[in-house]
């Protein structure tokens, strides 16, 4: 009897994740002239949350079977093993870029001082003190704060799978209230030795938020939405309201814009997550799902793969394109912010993300395998005759004297 074939999986999630990924390159290009088109320029949320939304997702499949196949345990453990693993990514992303930075305004002679774009002067005034902190993460300097958000959020991943043990809303309703703590009471995290009133940029106890309704939505605890006309209406709607607001160069010549934007301006805090960006980014996953849903399948054709590919391997590439969008703006400063040097560096740099990924795809397959067992089949077969010979003694030809 035949087995059933494997479902074939989902391209969206590793779509939307490469498209935060390419996204993310972009908006981390000092001076980049392409990142004034990028979605965050036309509203409240922009690649962060759907990287946040979309790790959620990708926990829940992950590990999410092993709290329910396995036992309480050996998800804790596994979880555990994650947060290692996005722990070490970040001190080593971090040793990196500021070894980069360091020695790049030492070669250019001082011309362009990159130690203080990244604010790392007191990295370097004060290493002893630094390092322990960069250690135990209470120094996360701005630009280094995303992957500790992301371990922020995975702690908290066995308390709230113990808590849906008792009932799914018992987890969400826990989520809500770290969130709700947030802005009640000024729930944070120390960024600076130093200075105590420095939070993490991205705030893991409100950022946890998205993060578990991605989690949510990928282990069944809240329904996918239907589809419905009125419903993409309105959040149609809300994105294009939203996006002369959020756009100052639109919204400094409006007073109405303005006056819009400071009254709202703390619901679309980027460090505590403010309720305004959570609801822009369901507003816009709400669409894309519209879209993507009945086209599904042409995220499985070619034009879809390079970017399927590098959300496949988000986290690798989410550590190259970090270092990668420095060099690309010491680059930039070197030959100057042309149009067609802005667009070559751009384009260098997206070509060099993808490959890349590609090359994480070729590397997860193992081909070295196939070939070591090829070497082996071909110096095995001359053997077999051999053996066979000395196994059947002396020729069968001889014959034994007579008596």
């Amino acid at each position: 009897m035949s087995l059933p074939g494997r479902a074939p999986r989902d391209p969206r999630l590793d779509f939307f994740r490469g498209i935060a990924m390419l996204i993310i390159f972009i908006a981390h290009v000092p001076e980049n002239l392409w990142a004034n088109y990028i979605p965050a320029r036309f509203g409240w949320s922009d690649a962060t949350e759907m990287f946040v939304f979309c790790s959620g997702f990708a926990a829940a499949l992950a590990f999410g079977s092993t709290f329910h196949k396995a036992n309480f345990a050996y998800g804790t453990m596994r979880i555990g093993y994650r947060v290692w693993q996005i722990y070490v990514a970040h001190i080593t992303m971090f040793i990196f870029i500021a070894t980069l930075v360091l020695a790049m305004t030492g070669l250019l002679d001082g011309e362009h001082d990159y130690v203080s774009q990244l604010n790392l002067d007191w990295f370097f005034d004060h290493p002893g003190q630094a390092l322990v902190g960069l250690f135990t993460l209470t120094y996360v300097p701005n630009y280094f704060d995303i992957l500790p958000m992301y371990i922020g959020a995975l702690v908290l991943v066995p308390a709230v799978m113990a808590l849906a043990r008792v009932h799914p809303w018992a987890a969400m309703g826990f989520v809500a209230a770290v969130y709700a703590g947030v802005h009640a009471f000024g729930w944070m995290l120390p960024a600076h030795p130093e200075q105590q009133d420095i939070p993490w940029f991205f705030n893991p106890l409100a950022w946890q938020l998205l993060f578990f309704t991605g989690f949510a939505f990928a282990l069944g605890w809240i329904p996918a939405p239907r589809i419905s006309r009125p419903w993409v209406i309105a959040a149609t709607a809300f994105v294009l309201l939203s996006a002369p607001a959020a756009n100052w160069d639109i919204a400094k010549d409006f007073e109405i814009l303005r006056w819009t934007r400071e009254v709202i301006w703390d619901l679309q805090d980027k460090t505590d997550f403010g309720l305004l960006r959570y609801l822009h980014f369901l507003a816009l996953a709400y669409l894309a799902i519209a879209i993507v849903n009945p086209r599904i399948e042409a995220l499985r054709g070619d034009w879809a793969k390079p970017i399927v590919t590098v959300g496949q391997n988000s986290l690798a590439v989410f550590l190259l394109s970090m270092g990668l969008s420095r060099v690309a703006g010491m680059v930039l400063d070197q030959i100057g912010r042309s149009t067609p040097a802005v667009a070559l560096v751009n384009i260098a740099g997206l070509a060099i993300i993808v490959g890349f990924a590609y090359w994480c795809t070729m590397l997860k397959k193992q081909p070295w395998r196939k070939l070591a067992a090829e070497h082996d089949a071909r110096t095995a077969a001359p053997a077999a005759p051999r053996r066979a010979r000395e196994d059947a003694g002396p020729s069968s030809a001889y014959t034994a004297p007579a008596e």
